[in-house]
């Protein structure tokens, strides 16, 4: 049995979009919304399954990783969130690059030799790479305008992935993920007026001026804090909305708060772009926290926790 194991954001999406683009493979697909990575531990893995597994933290996964490979699995393995020890097993390809300036879209672009690498850089600006698509995108001559309509997929693409439910999404990211497979060209998504484009841009912009109408909860030299409700809108919207604060404000890191409407909050945390480090071991402080260098997450903060939050941000991110 095939099984493509991906996170439901757009790095995740595309990154499993570009290799079945290139080699077509039947399979069960295993995903959720995007804070949902321990994905690993849904599949009753058998000998000799087969396992593609996609930006998802292999930290997080490690044990179900190790228990995949004991039973006689084969595991071919792509991320570039914290890692933790890499296991060394004959039947794990792990393909893990931990640089602040890539994806696992870019690792996939890389192993395919550019076959579809406008989806790459689609996957950059998704991923709030910007400096980095906007190198790639100029390699490649796009236009000013080109670029600017696959940032546009990209944001709204990642856009779908955030919610604390499936229920939350436009679309559940195994049907966006099957829906773009039928466009080997990201510009075919944008033109055609069936495609999940129009639907999405239309969202976004919604939720979006929600979340601007929103005041600053916390501002200081190097950390904003913004407080959404807990509504379907806010969920939809933080992680986003936190890459749209990251590039207004390039000095300092954001966090996105989300009231659960328990006692916590989902946190949803950027680190300065001009300063990518830092986000997931801040976060990694704090239970259910995690992520990579430039940005990161807690999925339960308890709101008594919030002081210790934003002390460990400024003191990561003060000079």
């Amino acid at each position: 049995m095939n099984y493509d194991i991906f996170n439901g954001d757009a790095d995740g999406i595309i990154a499993l979009l570009q290799l079945r683009l290139a080699n077509p493979i039947n399979g069960e697909l295993v995903t959720g919304v995007k804070r949902d990575i321990q994905l690993l531990e849904q599949v009753q893995v058998r000998p000799e399954d087969r396992l593609t597994v996609l930006d998802i933290s292999m930290e997080k996964n490690s044990a179900a990783l190790i228990n995949a490979l004991d039973v006689g699995a084969d595991v071919f393995y792509a991320d570039h969130h914290r890692c933790g020890d890499i296991t060394q097993h004959q039947n794990l390809q792990a393909h893990i690059d931990l640089d602040a300036n890539t994806c696992t879209a870019l690792i996939i672009d890389q192993l395919l030799e550019g076959q579809f690498h406008l989806w790459a850089i689609t996957a950059a600006y998704g991923d709030n790479l910007i400096a980095k698509a906007d190198e790639l995108a100029t390699k490649v001559n796009l236009t000013k305008v080109q670029a600017e309509q696959l940032k546009e997929l990209g944001t709204l693409i990642n856009y779908n992935g955030y919610g604390s439910n499936i229920s939350d999404l436009h679309f559940h990211p195994a049907d966006l993920y099957r829906a773009l497979l039928n466009y080997p060209n990201p510009f075919d998504v944008i033109i055609d007026t069936n495609s999940p484009f129009n639907l999405l841009q239309t969202a976004y912009q919604q939720d979006m001026d929600n979340a601007l109408a929103i005041e600053t909860k916390h501002t200081s030299a190097c950390l904003s804090v913004f407080e959404l409700p807990n509504t379907a809108w806010a969920r939809r919207i933080s992680g986003v909305y936190g890459n749209f604060l990251a590039n207004q404000q390039t000095d300092s890191a954001h966090a996105v708060l989300t009231d659960n409407n328990d006692g916590t909050y989902t946190v949803s945390l950027r680190a300065p772009l001009d300063n990518k480090q830092g986000a997931g071991d801040v976060c990694s402080q704090f239970e259910t926290g995690g992520g990579r260098a430039a940005a990161a997450g807690i999925n339960a903060l308890a709101k008594s926790d919030l002081p210790n939050f934003i002390k460990s941000v400024e003191s990561h991110y003060l000079v």
